[in-house]
């Protein structure tokens, strides 16, 4: 006969924190960019209501953004580094299979003893790092969690491409989680959808690359109306499914802070989930460009740091893209 198992237990809840950002100090026009592509300013703000965005540092990597907003989410948060049993980074865009980033941060920012892992989910990656995170904290995995949605897309793009280059760029978002004693994440609502792998993927593989070479290192590239139909029609209706599951009706939300894809995407979310006006909606975008999975901490950090949302309210959050995947949750705020 077999031992009996003792099964590991956790905290009954999890909840966020706190949540810091980092954003490079180089700032990147319409203008600027429009020297490579053809396009204008007018046109890429009225396309996607973006006016600038960041650049990281050519010697600025992954790791030292996630690093920078990591250590201040723990500052304000009031948790010791070596109180954290799970470093996740959710990011596409470090630039080594191994070793991953997050055994980098986790050292750096003192969380030396810490479990670490990097995320592959594109712009839904910091949505599943709140499902994963959660689970963790709730099974006794982890007392505490710190996860950053960290990108440094200028590295995986092609300046001269009109559809994408406008698009894309760096930073980093990281939130501490840890235990609670009553509910403050609700349940995940997510998916994938593996027959539109083309919508957003890249020119071509590294491996490819190394064979047969090319003029341009591969760089993403993107289907955008098939993506703009995709999350204009199937997002809004993850966004109320995760209203249902957690109970919570559109009235009841304090903010909605979808994914920072396109500015048309998030009217077109605003409209279809019907929000009240009194709800306040992220606009990052329009000063930080798309992030990927740094997106939706950045423009969390932005919103409380600003006094638009209030600390300790419920948001809706909803990552999508590359895969294509998605993630959605009612959370209430740090």
């Amino acid at each position: 006969m077999s031992a009996a198992i003792t099964p590991s237990r956790g905290a009954n809840y999890a909840r966020i924190l706190s949540v810091a950002g980092y954003r490079p100090e180089r700032v990147v026009t319409n203008d600027e960019l429009c020297e490579r592509i053809d396009s204008s300013d007018e046109w890429i703000r009225e396309r996607s209501g973006i006016i600038e965005r960041r650049y990281a540092a050519p010697d600025e990597s992954v790791a030292d953004m996630a690093v920078n907003a990591a250590g201040q989410a723990l500052e304000r948060a009031g948790v010791d580094p070596s109180r954290v049993g799970l470093v996740m980074l959710a990011t596409v865009t470090h630039p080594f299979p191994t070793p991953s980033a997050a055994a980098d941060v986790a050292h750096r920012i003192g969380a030396t003893t810490a479990a670490a892992i990097d995320l592959s989910a594109a712009c839904a990656g910091f949505c599943y790092g709140i499902e994963f995170g959660s689970s963790v904290i709730r099974s006794g995995g982890a007392e505490y969690v710190v996860l950053v949605g960290v990108e440094k897309l200028s590295d995986w793009i092609d300046p001269d491409d009109r559809g994408t280059a406008f698009l894309f760029a760096d930073g980093a978002g990281a939130v501490v989680l840890g235990p609670s004693d009553e509910p403050a994440i609700g349940p995940v609502v997510w998916g994938s959808d593996g027959s539109q792998l083309e919508a957003i993927t890249m020119t071509q593989s590294l491996i490819d690359y190394k064979l047969v070479g090319g003029e341009i290192f591969p760089a993403l590239e993107m289907q955008g109306q098939q993506v703009f139909r995709w999350a204009v029609g199937e997002m809004a209706k993850k966004a109320a499914e995760a209203l249902d599951a957690a109970a919570v009706s559109a009235d009841d939300l304090d903010a909605f802070i979808p994914h920072q894809a396109n500015m048309r995407i998030t009217d077109a979310m605003v409209r279809a989930l019907k929000l009240p006006e009194h709800v306040p909606v992220a606009r990052d975008i329009a000063h930080t460009g798309n992030t990927s999975a740094a997106s939706i901490p950045l423009a969390m950090q932005a919103m409380l740091d600003a006094g638009e949302i209030p600390h300790g309210g419920t948001a809706l959050v909803i990552g999508f893209g590359a895969g294509l995947v998605y993630a959605a949750q009612v959370v209430t705020l740090p």
